[in-house]
């Protein structure tokens, strides 16, 4: 945990994003049919599942450590990892929307990829319904862990397996070939695989920030 509090990494993380968004508007795209120049929001789309999928599994893993442990701090780490999950989720429905406006016509399409991700985000919502309507604190920790162990694997289920088992509009979908079928040069390769890491440790990052606020008010709220 000791790494969370060292600067180099977030610094390297900012000037990393940085990059990012620069070379992700201003670096040549490969001409592909439909997509255009669209197809730089690979750049911003996809990392935000990867940086939303790193903290649901951080959060998985704590929510696990308490019920083992029953450490309140593992609780606390598990949710802010969700609520930061959350904000990723939406920005990824949102550039996911905006590049389906111009490569299928419409915001939303009805596509089996995105009322799936819909019915996930909602799952997730539940989680924090739940969490907000039980007032004993070791009994919401409890059952706010034990909803999150499995609406995680129920999670990766509705966006990544179902699918690609019906007819689809999305890349690597519904026999539609992935991103990595086509033909993606070393420059989109050499901003992509950045952005990727980049978001990820940044939503790390405002998690450890909401984990510390979220402990302080805690301790807090234990001494009076």
């Amino acid at each position: 945990m000791s790494f969370i509090y060292k600067t180099w990494w977030k610094v390297l993380v900012v000037v990393t994003i940085i990059y990012t968004l620069f070379a992700g508007l201003m670096f040549g795209v490969p001409r592909l049919a439909i997509l255009h120049e669209t197809i730089r929001n690979l750049y911003f789309h996809v990392p935000m599942w990867m940086a939303m999928l790193t903290v649901f599994v951080i959060s998985v893993i704590f929510s696990i450590r308490y019920l083992a442990t029953g450490k309140e701090e593992y609780d606390l780490i598990a949710v802010e990892c969700v609520n930061t999950g959350m904000l990723f989720y939406a920005l990824g429905l949102v550039t996911g929307m905006i590049w389906a406006k111009f490569a299928w016509g419409a915001y939303w399409s009805g596509d089996p990829k995105q009322n799936s991700a819909a019915i996930a985000f909602l799952l997730y919502c539940a989680y924090l319904v739940l969490r907000n309507s039980i007032d004993e604190e070791q009994k919401r920790a409890k059952i706010s862990a034990i909803y999150n162990i499995f609406a995680f694997p129920i999670m990766i289920v509705l966006i990544f397996i179902l699918p690609r088992m019906t007819d689809s509009l999305h890349p690597g979908n519904g026999g539609n070939p992935g991103f990595n079928k086509y033909d993606l040069d070393s420059r989109m390769r050499v901003v992509v695989y950045p952005a990727f890491l980049a978001w990820s440790f940044l939503a790390i990052w405002i998690a450890s920030l909401r984990y510390r606020i979220r402990l302080i008010e805690y301790k807090r709220n234990e001494l009076n």
